[in-house]
C-alpha cells in the first residue's frame, strides 16, 4: 500500500482482454464454455457495462485458479473494471470474492492481501473507494494474523484519512478498527491508535457510550503497558475526565499513576480486593511501574539532587538490599539519570523526568533557575576579581620593568 505507483499495464483491446479472461474462467469451471458465448453478443453490441457485470459475477470461479495464475488473472480483472462507471458495485463483488480463501493454497490470505493492495494503489488517492478497500485489507489481516504485513503501512494512515476527506466519525471508526487488530496481534501500537481516536471526540460527546468505552481502554492500556510511563497527556482529554463519574475506581487508579505514590497503590489494592484481576489489569506490572514512577517523583522532589538509600527503600516499600536494583531499573526506563554512591549510600541525580507539570513543578523549576543564576553570578564575581587581580599584578610588573629600564639607561648616559 505504500507504493506510489497507480498504473497497471495490460496489453490488448478491451474485447480481447474480456475474451481472454472469460475463456480462462470457463476453463476453471470445466465442461462446455458458457461465459464466452454469453458475452460475445454483448461485446458486438458495445454493451460494455453489461459485459463487466457478467464478467465480475462469474469471477468467483477464480478461487479455483492455480496459485501462480491467481494474481495475473485478478490483475486483468482489475484493469477491466477500474475505469467502469459501475466500479463501486463491481468492486463490492470483487472484494467479497477475495475474502474467500484461494482453494488448495496455504498462501490464500497473503495472495488476497496482495491483490487488494494492488486495487488500493491503482485507485486515485482521494477516492472514497480506497477506504472500503482498506477495510477489507484490515479484515483479512485480522482474520489471518497478518498484522506485521500491515504495520509498516500505517505510518501513512493519517495522510490517507486526510486524502479520503474522512469525517470525524469515520476517522474514529477506522482508527479503532486498526487498533483492535493491533491489540489482537499483541502490538502496543494499539494504544496510540486508540488515543488518536479518543482525541477526536468533541467535549459535548465526552460522556457518550462510545467515548467512554475507548477512554476505559486507553486508561487500562496506559496503566498496563509495561513501558508506558507518561500519563500527563491524558489528563486534559474530556472523555477521560468524564471517567471520574462513570468509572470512579478506574479514574482513581489513573490519578494514582498521574501523581500518586506507591503507598497510594497499595491502599487501592487492599481496599478493592480482586478489582485488578476483574478488570484484566496485571497486578505485577502495575506494582513495578508504580515503584518506578514513585522513585522518579522522589528524585524530582529532592532539593539537593541526591536521595538516600533509606528514603528510596521507605518510599518503594522494599528491602534496603534491593535499592540499587530499582535505581538501575528506573535509569533503564529513562525516567531518571544519575549515579550510585555506595560509599555514601546515596543516589546522585543528574536529570529527572517529571510525571506531571503543574504549578508546583513550575515553582521548583523557577527556584532552581534562581539558584543557578545566583551560582553564575558568584562565579562571574570570582572571575572578575581574579581578572582584576591579574590586571593589577600585570600593571605592577610593567611599572617595575619600566623603572628598571629607566635606571639602566641613566647609568649608561652618566658614563658618557
Amino acid at each position: 500500500m505504500a507504493s506510489a505507483v497507480n498504473t497497471l499495464l495490460v496489453e490488448g483491446s478491451f474485447d480481447d482482454q474480456v475474451a481472454e479472461l472469460a475463456e480462462y474462467i470457463d476453463s476453471l469451471k470445466g465442461g462446455e464454455p458458457t461465459l464466452v458465448p454469453e458475452l460475445q453478443p454483448m461485446l458486438e453490441k458495445g454493451e460494455k457495462e453489461d459485459v463487466m457485470e457478467k464478467l465480475v459475477e462469474a469471477s468467483s470461479a477464480l478461487s479455483q485458479a492455480p496459485e501462480k495464475e491467481y494474481i495475473p488473472a485478478y490483475n486483468l480483472l482489475i484493469h477491466l473494471i477500474r475505469t467502469s462507471p459501475l466500479l463501486p458495485s463491481l468492486l463490492d463483488t470483487v472484494t467479497a470474492n477475495l475474502a474467500l480463501p484461494l482453494k488448495n493454497s496455504s498462501n490464500g490470505p497473503s495472495l488476497s492481501l496482495s491483490i487488494l493492495t494492488t486495487i488500493f494503489n491503482v485507485l486515485p488517492p482521494n477516492s472514497s473507494l480506497r477506504s472500503e478497500v482498506f477495510r477489507n485489507i484490515v479484515t483479512i489481516v485480522e482474520e489471518n494474523g497478518l498484522f506485521e504485513a500491515l504495520k509498516p503501512q500505517l505510518k501513512s494512515l493519517d495522510r490517507w484519512l486526510s486524502e479520503w476527506d474522512a469525517g470525524i466519525e469515520h476517522t474514529r471508526e477506522v482508527l479503532v478498527m486498526v487498533a483492535n487488530v493491533a491489540e489482537k496481534a499483541g502490538d502496543s501500537l494499539f494504544y496510540e491508535l486508540l488515543l488518536q481516536a479518543l482525541q477526536r471526540f468533541p467535549a459535548d460527546e465526552a460522556d457518550e457510550e462510545e467515548a467512554q468505552e475507548i477512554a476505559v481502554r486507553v486508561v487500562k492500556a496506559a496503566i498496563s503497558l509495561p513501558h508506558h510511563m507518561e500519563f500527563g497527556d491524558l489528563t486534559t482529554l474530556e472523555p477521560i475526565k468524564a471517567l471520574a463519574g462513570e468509572q470512579p475506581d478506574l479514574y482513581q487508579l489513573f490519578e494514582i499513576f498521574v501523581g500518586g505514590e506507591y503507598q497510594d497503590l497499595e491502599e487501592f489494592i487492599e481496599e478493592r480486593d480482586g478489582w485488578l484481576e476483574q478488570n484484566n489489569i496485571d497486578e505485577a506490572i502495575v506494582i513495578r511501574k508504580m515503584r518506578l514512577l514513585t522513585l522518579a517523583s522522589l528524585a524530582a522532589s529532592s532539593p539537593d539532587r541526591s536521595l538516600a538509600y533509606s528514603r528510596i527503600a521507605t518510599g518503594l516499600r522494599i528491602p534496603a538490599e534491593e535499592v540499587e536494583l530499582w535505581v538501575i531499573d528506573v535509569i533503564r526506563a529513562g525516567l531518571v539519570e544519575g549515579k550510585l554512591s555506595q560509599l555514601n549510600q546515596t543516589f546522585l541525580i543528574h536529570r529527572v523526568t517529571y510525571r506531571k507539570f503543574e504549578r508546583q513543578e513550575w515553582v521548583e523549576i523557577q527556584n532552581r533557575l534562581e539558584t543557578w543564576k545566583e551560582s553564575l553570578r558568584n562565579i562571574k564575581e570570582v572571575v572578575a576579581a581574579a581578572r582584576k587581580q591579574v590586571e593589577n599584578q600585570t600593571e605592577k610588573e610593567k611599572t617595575a620593568a619600566e623603572r628598571m629600564l629607566q635606571h639602566s639607561g641613566d647609568g649608561v648616559l652618566g658614563e658618557a
